[in-house]
């Protein structure tokens, strides 16, 4: 928030340029340009520097292949379409420990330059973290949405390089304005488990803010990032939301708007589920077991739709090779969503993360609302991202855990706005002597 401030003061000061004469022209040029030398949203980092700090890996494995480096290439606005984004935090979820071991590697390296399946170039360094909130500095000539200085925070796709450095560089259509209510800290928080949630709910569930009134929805594993956030999603919408949780995170789910809750480490959860009215959706980041029971659980023959996020797309292509794993993923999904409806007359179906600037906008706007909250479990400066990595690795979320990786920064910008104060003090004063 601090550089925004410092951002508007210096617009203030260019108010007073345009009003004032004389020697308070002098003082506002001045001022503005002692506060444009001082604040790196002003100019593009590409030309003030071409390193920056950076948490990488270089090859797969445990926490110990997480590396810090002050020499990472500072990435730069290569299509007209990009915006380059100062990273004041990032927050971790799931994926980023499973990418860290390799998950998906094949096919993520293809993604991200189609020739490599002709060559053998490493995909290394990499860049972990899905999650951003920051401040845009510099923009591709065709960007419209946004400007140097805007507030921003976007989801991070698995094939680019992630947040957990100082700058990041997407295109425009996967970035939004960042919420007005919310820091970085709690924005940070959002984006991923957004973009998952609703491209989960709405393009695989068949669910929008419209048609989800009274409709009966099952979460499973509810108190994780997604599973926080599709309560407060579909509670917004009107939905009828049960969650299955342990025992110690029913406050959580509860204060969120969960209409019941189960206790999935209950030895009668499946039965209290089996007992209860059916469903017409059920949202299942647990897999396992629970695929089969929630077969059984979702309304037969009146469009009920079950979507799983644990998927074995990655993994099969991770074991079988790209051409083999894919064919044999989609088999798999095309034999279940046969069976499903034969049997049940249910639709079964599998949900990804899918990059959604827009989306993104109606999320900000639900948040200043007050109609979504940020869930942060746990905070830890840029210094101790390993130990971020740990925590989230120990399992049990209740939220997410947010890395603060401007912290310095924005201590710099909280004194460049008192300094930017006095300047205007100065100004309005000069202004009055003339």
């Amino acid at each position: 928030m601090g550089s925004v401030r410092a951002m508007a003061s210096t617009r203030l000061l260019c108010l007073f340029n345009a009003k004032a004469a004389g020697s308070t022209k002098t003082l506002a040029r001045a001022g503005w340009r002692s506060v444009c030398s001082r604040r790196n949203v002003c100019s593009s980092p590409s030309r003030l520097q071409s390193c920056m700090s950076a948490w990488v890996i270089d090859q797969y494995g445990t926490n110990e292949v997480l590396k810090y480096s002050e020499d990472i290439n500072v990435p730069t606005v290569n299509s007209p379409s990009e915006v380059m984004i100062k990273v004041h935090a990032a927050s971790l979820n799931p994926l980023d420990i499973s990418m860290r071991g390799g998950y998906g590697a094949r096919l993520l390296k293809l993604r991200r330059d189609p020739m490599s399946v002709m060559d053998n170039d490493s995909e290394f360094p990499l860049i972990l973290g899905r999650d951003v909130s920051g401040v845009v500095v510099d923009c591709g000539s065709e960007v419209t949405h946004f400007v140097p200085g805007d507030e921003v925070w976007a989801a991070v796709p698995p094939w680019k390089q992630g947040s957990l450095a100082e700058f990041v560089t997407l295109t425009e259509y996967e970035v939004s304005h960042k919420p007005k209510l919310l820091s970085h800290t709690e924005a940070a928080s959002i984006p991923y488990v957004a973009n998952t949630a609703l491209s989960a709910l709405v393009n695989a569930g068949g669910l929008c803010r419209d048609s989800s009134s009274n409709k009966r929805v099952l979460i499973t594993g509810g108190s994780g990032g997604v599973g926080t956030f599709s309560i407060q999603l579909l509670k917004a919408w009107g939905a009828h939301v049960t969650v299955t949780c342990s025992q110690n995170a029913e406050g959580l789910v509860r204060g969120l708007g969960a209409d019941e809750v189960v206790d999935y480490t209950a030895g009668d959860a499946a039965e209290q589920l089996e007992m209860m009215e059916k469903f017409d959706m059920i949202l299942d980041n647990v897999g396992g077991e629970m695929e089969q029971l929630a077969m059984g659980l979702l309304k037969p023959w009146s469009g009920a739709k079950y979507v799983t996020l644990v998927t074995p797309l990655l993994l099969n292509t991770d074991s079988m090779g790209l051409l083999d794993g894919t064919f044999h993923a989609g088999f798999t999904l095309h034999s279940k969503a046969i069976q499903s409806l034969i049997s049940n007359g249910v639709f079964y179906r599998w949900g990804f993360y899918a990059p959604d600037g827009p989306a993104l906008d109606e999320v900000s706007s639900l948040v200043d609302a007050g109609k979504i909250l940020p869930v942060v479990e746990a905070q830890f400066p840029f210094t101790q991202v390993p130990q971020a990595f740990q925590k989230l690795e120990d399992g049990h979320a209740r939220g997410k855990t947010v890395v603060r990786v401007a912290e310095e920064d924005d201590r710099q910008a909280e004194g460049l706005v008192q300094e930017t104060a006095e300047v205007e003090q100065e100004v309005q004063e000069t202004a009055k002597q003339h």
